[in-house]
């Protein structure tokens, strides 16, 4: 044994002295943890006061988790520092009053890709229909519906977006947020009351309604026209009305001068989200 070692009993064995710089790690994070705590608690009693309605910001939070993206580094994946951060977010969702989720679960993904996004303590029920989950929000039963990506082959009962009750109720997050890989991904939107708040990145839906008979094409030439080249097109005919569920880039809300310029009889918004990321796998 050499003096050095002798003096320093952590040198004579590397993995205490591993462990005791996790256990210093640890309590400099849970420090940290619970200042982030006591700032979303002053955040809350500030909104309390100024009597805001939801405490869901998913643009904010996406806003959170690319920057933090953006710089990480490092052995830990970024999927698992993802999955922490969204159980921070969702804790500091609880914290800033009541906050629960229904989830019209079509497959058992639907219902975890919920419990994923929201945490493991946020209350979560699964309904059997998406006209379920949306009369609970809308009752404020809960405060967010989980829903299945749309298809345009789907059953009507199950096309929610055709009544969809906008501006009451809008489309605010696109799930998940982050993902490795591209293929096997089941996916849903979440619907909340009121408007969703930009991330920097976005997409909105667009829900067209025309009775007057038109093409795929010619709609989609109609939007390219306005300003809205649509990402997306689903089609649905219902008697003589032709809807129509759009993606285009970008934050649509009421009033845009665009909408106008559109040849059909309806454009209403549907809500906008988040831009996902997507990471590779490994």
């Amino acid at each position: 044994m050499t003096p050095d070692t002798a003096l320093d009993p952590a040198a004579s064995n590397p993995l205490a002295a591993a462990r005791a710089e996790i256990d210093a790690l640890d309590d400099a994070l849970h420090d940290l943890v619970m200042r982030r705590a006591d700032v979303v608690a002053r955040l809350a009693a500030s909104r309390a006061k100024a009597g805001s309605p939801s405490p869901l910001r998913p643009g904010r939070e996406a806003m959170i988790l690319r920057r933090l993206l953006a710089r990480h580094q490092g052995a830990l994946p970024a999927h698992a520092l993802v999955r922490l951060w969204r159980e921070l977010l969702a804790a500091s969702s609880a914290q800033q009053g009541g906050f629960s989720v229904v989830v019209y679960a079509r497959s058992r993904d639907h219902a975890r890709l919920a419990r994923q996004h929201f945490g493991g303590l946020t209350p979560l029920r699964t309904v059997p229909t998406a006209s379920r989950a949306l009369a609970a929000v809308a009752a404020g039963e809960a405060q967010v519906a989980v829903l299945p990506l749309p298809e345009e082959a789907e059953p009507p009962e199950d096309a929610w977006w055709v009544s969809l009750d906008s501006p009451r109720l809008q489309v605010v997050a696109r799930l998940p947020f982050y993902a490795a890989g591209t293929e096997g991904l089941p996916e849903a939107l979440a619907i909340a009351p009121g408007a969703p708040d930009p991330s920097g990145a976005d997409r909105s839906l667009l829900r067209i309604e025309a009775k007057a008979e038109r093409s795929r094409a010619q709609l989609a030439g109609a939007l390219a026209a306005a300003g809205l080249a649509p990402r997306m097109m689903q089609l649905r005919r219902d008697g003589g009305m032709l809807r129509a569920l759009v993606e285009v880039d970008g934050v649509l809300e009421a009033g845009d001068p665009r909408l106008a310029a559109l040849p059909v009889d309806r454009a209403l918004p549907l809500g906008f989200y988040a831009v996902p990321e997507r990471g590779d796998i490994g």
